[in-house]
């Protein structure tokens, strides 16, 4: 199976992308990534399309299924405990390989201010791939013409020959990345340049992203003949409460 999940980053893009792949594609709730290194959160279930279901529980770490296409989510719905990141990711990813996921999928974001000059050109979307995955796929991005991010210079003005892996505001993502080098397992990273907001055409924008790669629905095209991005994915019933629940009419 290929995991998708999402990393817990600036505006929280690579989650509200995984709550358009987990409610359009109408995933099964397959149990719970029990963990410590996350704040505990309980809440209704995000996805309810009905009074019967909304009812249900949902913590902070899920796992989803859909085995007609070989795909596990995992959703995470809060923050890291302070210095929990790295068990986190040593927990995770000795799942994938006792669980032999054939490659992982994260969906994550980085602070568009952050940015380098060469960084501000073209597409705010990126990837990443290990070099046990850039074997097989590397060929495919080209084809895709898509853009890999790009390394900065590690002490830009001083030394601008040493080169590294920048993604500020990408939460566990650098660490997932370069621990999946080192033990080998196959994983991408898709990303994008955001800033906190309204996130939602940030969300949709990565959700196509990933769906030009896996081809998970058939995307429509809008009478203009350009295609609409959001028109074939299905916003959760969580998503109307994205802001807060509006202003209590008691305050006037």
């Amino acid at each position: 199976f290929l995991l998708l999940q999402p990393a817990v980053s600036v505006g929280n893009v690579g989650q509200l992308a995984i709550d358009l792949v987990i409610s359009t594609l109408g995933m099964t709730k397959a149990g719970y990534f029990y963990t410590d290194c996350l704040v505990p959160m309980v809440g209704n279930n995000p996805y309810a399309t009905a009074e019967e279901n909304s009812v249900e529980l949902s913590i902070n770490a899920e796992v989803y299924s859909l085995p007609s296409k070989k795909l596990v989510v995992l959703q995470i719905r809060s923050p890291f405990i302070k210095n929990k990141s790295r068990p986190f990711c040593q927990t995770l990813l000795s799942w994938v390989k006792s669980s032999k996921c054939a490659r992982v999928v994260v969906l994550s974001s980085s602070h568009a201010y952050q940015r380098d000059d060469q960084q501000l050109l073209g597409t705010p979307l990126r990837y990443l791939l290990t070099p046990d995955l850039q074997k097989s796929l590397g060929g495919l991005m080209q084809e895709l013409n898509w853009k890999e991010m790009e390394k900065v210079a590690a002490y830009p003005g001083i030394n601008d020959a040493e080169k590294i892996l920048h993604i500020p505001g990408g939460g566990i993502t650098k660490l997932l990345f370069t621990e999946s080098c080192s033990k080998g397992i196959q994983m991408a990273v898709l990303l994008k340049f955001c800033s906190e907001g309204d996130n939602i055409p940030d969300a949709f924008a990565l959700v196509n992203y990933l769906n030009e790669w896996l081809q998970l629905i058939q995307s429509e095209v809008s009478a203009n003949n350009s295609p609409d991005p959001s028109s074939p994915w299905k916003i959760p019933s969580s998503w109307r409460l994205l802001f807060g629940s509006g202003l209590p009419p008691a305050l006037f």
